[in-house]
């Protein structure tokens, strides 16, 4: 069932990229894990994210991986590609590829070489919206240093320029400020640990880190939530917490693939500079998986 009235709606998931163990993409490994996140209600994926080492990648894989995933999704609005860049042109041309392999919108950055100012960031954000699909800006103050405050957003949201913002900040006091500032502009859920407190503050997305482990216990968190029925979603909420808040750890990558294998998919190695978890941090990633898997929550 389709929950979403815009292709930028609903549960969908920042997928991690399957590698072989010489660290070449799995293309075959990443379809069926498209296509199983799908079966399982998610929404849709978005490739060429940080979840998807989208920085390791040549231009082949990166070009690659969208294709792969438009086809696995078996409808391209299903998919939203990282179009993220040091420059706008090249930023755009990725936008350009999405629109060509059939995507439905894309998630941007904004310029993250320097600290840019406003108007920088409005110039970039113009420049990719020129693609042709919805943008969908990605806010990640502490791994860009540059903070898409809700002025600014809505800024960019009056320039035409982006349809929704991917919330990394973990200040959940931004969504009201927000919805006041720009009330057209959809919030999206983009830190997996603060999942209820965006939903409830009326987030219409997430775009999602660990339901490439655990996707339908993640889905029915986040239904539970959208649909504000607390007696659902906060127990479970609970539940999950200990692996959810991985994902705003700069390790989530390593995190959330580890416990891929443990639920039987296929995560596997990263691409340097990510380096293995400790065994500490992966004893405690271990540990809290398999009681959620053994509670039933896969």
């Amino acid at each position: 069932m389709d929950h979403r009235t815009h292709p930028w709606h609903g549960v969908m998931v920042a997928t991690a990229l399957p590698l072989r163990d010489d660290l070449t993409v799995d293309h075959d490994t990443y379809a069926e894990h498209v296509a199983r996140l799908v079966a399982q209600g998610c929404d849709g994926v978005v490739p060429n994210g940080s979840l998807g080492e989208y920085q390791t990648l040549t231009g082949e894989e990166r070009a690659r991986v969208v294709r792969v995933a438009v086809e696995a999704a078996g409808d391209g609005a299903r998919v939203m590609p990282g179009v993220a860049a040091y420059g706008s042109a090249e930023a755009r041309r990725w936008a350009e590829q999405a629109a060509e392999a059939g995507a439905g919108s894309v998630l941007l950055l904004p310029p993250n070489a320097y600290r840019a100012d406003a108007a920088s960031v409005r110039a970039h954000y113009a420049e990719v919206a020129k693609a042709g699909l919805p943008v969908v800006a990605y806010n990640n103050p502490y791994d860009t240093k540059v903070d898409l405050g809700p002025e600014l957003l809505a800024q960019l949201h009056a320039d035409g320029s982006i349809v929704a913002v991917k919330e990394f900040s973990g200040d959940v006091r931004r969504a009201y400020e927000i919805a006041e500032l720009a009330p057209d502009l959809d919030l999206l859920i983009g830190a997996d640990d603060v999942l209820l407190e965006l939903a409830l503050a009326g987030a219409v997305g997430w775009i999602a880190g660990y339901p490439n482990a655990l996707p339908a216990a993640s889905v029915a968190l986040y239904r539970a939530a959208t649909a504000r029925d607390l007696d659902t979603a906060l127990p479970l909420y609970r539940a999950l917490h200990p692996l959810l808040r991985w994902d705003s750890k700069p390790e989530f990558v390593q995190a959330i693939k580890l416990s891929m294998d443990l639920a039987g998919f296929h995560g596997g190695p990263c691409r340097p500079p990510r380096t293995p978890l400790t065994d500490a941090q992966a004893a405690v990633v271990r540990a809290a998986t398999e009681k959620a898997l053994a509670e039933g929550l896969a």
